[in-house]
């Protein structure tokens, strides 16, 4: 019995020398989830997952942060097909995961790292494979991972020391998918449309209130997401993932939970939209469910680990069962956004922005009893939780309204001088044409007005909205109004068709009114400059002839004189009145959107 129980140790030795005699606990597991390693000692890790399943795993790089650092990605595939092509050609779906974007929240990456093992080296998932193949992001926000201290996140339960949330420049990298200020997401675009997955998560840690979840995600499925893809997210995809996490386990919600009042969690849960600065606004331009997970910022950093794993997993599992049937519902939403440009006379809308209607949904809310009591630090309310189940139905805000829409054009047309706007089409992968010759014809315009821009920056901006944190002072956007006019375009200006995949793209970053236009990041303020004045001399003589030859002017002048005593105290406010009532004002044209939006293509000179 000893000889035959040498032979198999021996043998086992030459048959898996990768795995025998090592120790394949990630670097998380082996510090007992007190730390995660630095990204040094995580590529070191996959390189031995790498060399220990050759043919399975393959890392590559997709670009650099601005500090220099090579950022990779980690693909497994089990037949050592590494190609995007040729993966969509044998029908197999693809998860793209990304982790640490903001680099204090690295849960997913240890977690991924316990995943890849389970499924190329220990091979208890190796079934993951069988129909997806699994490619992560160990971390996006490199240089922010990398300037570690135990003090970056005050709200979180470790693990000792973590990484920062902004980029190597202070940026947020999740409020920068549509604008691509940063490296970073300039590369993730690339990435993503080499790769074009079938399904893409975002792992994140909360912050906010205390509750019993340690799990909790959210898959966009309202009004401006393909109705296939709503159907199969609601009946077959949300309530399965939950399902599985919890018989792992762990306490999940498929909601991502919002106190509608952080002082008192009996309101109940508040609504949450996701513009396209956010990478799941992305995936809804992009034709492509995209999941965000949420994991409890309070919650243990093994608890969170394991249920970022526990989470992944399932999903995996859903996109093997359902390969065939995510496929074609990406074929079909791709199909969908190739027709907004199509039929642009028949008034179909396109919803830009969503908002909450008001109704709400009963919610069984698994949270902690808590006090309530007049801080006398704040000055405001303080609530304090004790570690007591609470299990409350709350009203949940499901209710969608299309806030903002519009009717898509045939296609926009741009000015070639409008360089930034242009780059960040370029940067998202829209396909442009250039005209061959100067163009005039007829166009729809916006002529926008008052506009407020937000004092302190965001994003290293100053935007026509409303930032972020406590000391945002909103931006107004005004009010634009579309003009039909004729206009001439100079040779080399951009035309951009809304009969292609990306057209959801172009119509968030090119209407000045979406929450992410290139209008309210600030693409276009120089429009709202006034570049000629008249000289208080000169106006004081063509305001007394604009009077004469016209009495009505006169009486609406003299009315607002007596109507109003800020106007009529302000001698520079009296002679603009004029001034933006002349033939000179109008030439200046203030606030006049420079893209054309083209209701029809012909007799464009385009190459």
């Amino acid at each position: 019995m000893r000889i035959r129980v040498f032979t198999l140790a021996v043998l086992l030795c030459l048959l898996f020398p990768a795995l025998y005699g090592q120790d394949w606990r990630t670097p998380a597991e082996i510090a007992e989830y007190r730390t995660t390693p630095d990204y040094a000692e995580t590529l070191r890790y996959l390189d031995r997952v790498v060399a220990a399943a050759p043919g399975l795993v393959k890392i590559e790089d997709f670009g650099k942060t601005g500090e220099g650092r090579d950022l990779k990605i980690v693909i497994a595939s089990k037949d050592g097909v590494f190609d995007p092509e040729k993966i969509h050609a044998s029908g197999r779906v693809i998860l793209l995961v990304q982790n640490a974007i903001h680099a204090g929240e690295m849960d997913g990456k240890d977690a991924c790292l316990a995943l890849l093992r389970d499924i190329v080296v220990t091979k208890s998932k190796e079934a993951l494979l069988d129909r997806a193949v699994f490619v992560f992001i160990p971390v996006y926000n490199i240089d922010g991972h990398e300037r570690r201290s135990p003090y970056n996140r005050i709200n979180q339960n470790g693990p000792e020391v973590m990484g920062w949330r902004g980029n190597g420049t202070n940026l947020n990298l999740n409020r920068d998918y549509m604008k691509a200020d940063t490296p970073e997401a300039r590369a993730f675009l690339k990435l993503f449309h080499r790769w074009l997955p079938d399904f893409f998560v975002d792992d994140h840690v909360t912050d906010g209130a205390d509750f019993q979840y340690d799990v909790t995600y959210t898959i966009d499925a309202g009004p401006d997401v393909s109705p296939g893809l709503v159907k199969w997210i609601r009946e077959f995809v949300t309530p399965e993932l939950e399902r599985q996490v919890n018989a792992a386990g762990h306490v999940a919600s498929p909601t991502y939970i919002t106190l509608k009042d952080d002082t008192d969690p009996a309101q109940g849960l508040g609504f949450n939209d996701d513009p396209p600065r956010f990478s799941t606004g992305q995936m809804i331009l992009e034709n492509r469910p995209g999941m965000l997970v949420e994991l409890h910022m309070l919650k243990d950093y093994k608890a969170r680990v394991t249920g970022n794993y526990e989470l992944l997993r399932a999903l995996l599992e859903v996109m093997n069962r359902d390969a065939t049937k995510l496929i074609a519902l990406n074929r079909a939403a791709d199909a969908e956004a190739e027709k907004l440009g199509a039929h642009p006379l028949d008034n179909s809308k396109f919803p830009l922005k969503l908002e909450w209607n008001g109704d709400t949904t009963p919610f069984l809310f698994r949270g902690y009893k808590y006090t309530r009591e007049l801080s006398a630090v704040s000055g405001s309310m303080w609530v304090s939780y004790s570690h007591e189940p609470w299990n409350a139905t709350l009203p949940l805000a499901t209710g969608v309204k299309i806030a903002l829409a519009t009717t898509p054009p045939a296609a926009y047309i741009i000015p070639p001088q409008w360089v930034h706007v242009l780059h960040v089409l370029e940067f998202h992968d829209v396909a442009m044409q250039h005209t061959t010759s100067a163009w005039t014809g007829n166009v729809e315009r916006y002529h926008c007005t008052g506009m407020e821009w937000q004092g302190p920056p965001f994003e290293g901006r100053h935007p026509i909205f409303a930032g972020e944190g406590a000391g945002a002072e909103p931006g107004e956007f005004g009010h634009c109004s579309l003009i039909t006019e004729t206009a001439t375009y100079p040779a080399g200006s951009v035309v951009v068709r809304l009969n292609q995949r990306l057209s959801k793209v172009a119509i968030q970053w090119l209407e000045p009114e979406a929450p992410d236009s290139a209008t309210r990041w600030g693409f276009f303020d120089s429009i709202f400059e006034q570049r000629e004045y008249g000289e208080g001399y000169v106006m004081e003589k063509v305001a007394r002839e604009m009077m004469q030859k016209d009495p009505a002017l006169k009486s609406e002048f003299e009315k607002r004189v007596m109507n109003d005593p800020v106007f009529a105290a302000n001698p520079q406010a009296r002679l603009e009145f004029f001034y933006e009532r002349s033939p000179w004002y109008l030439e200046n044209r203030v606030g006049l959107y420079p893209v054309g939006r083209l209701l029809a293509l012909d007799g464009l000179p385009v190459e």
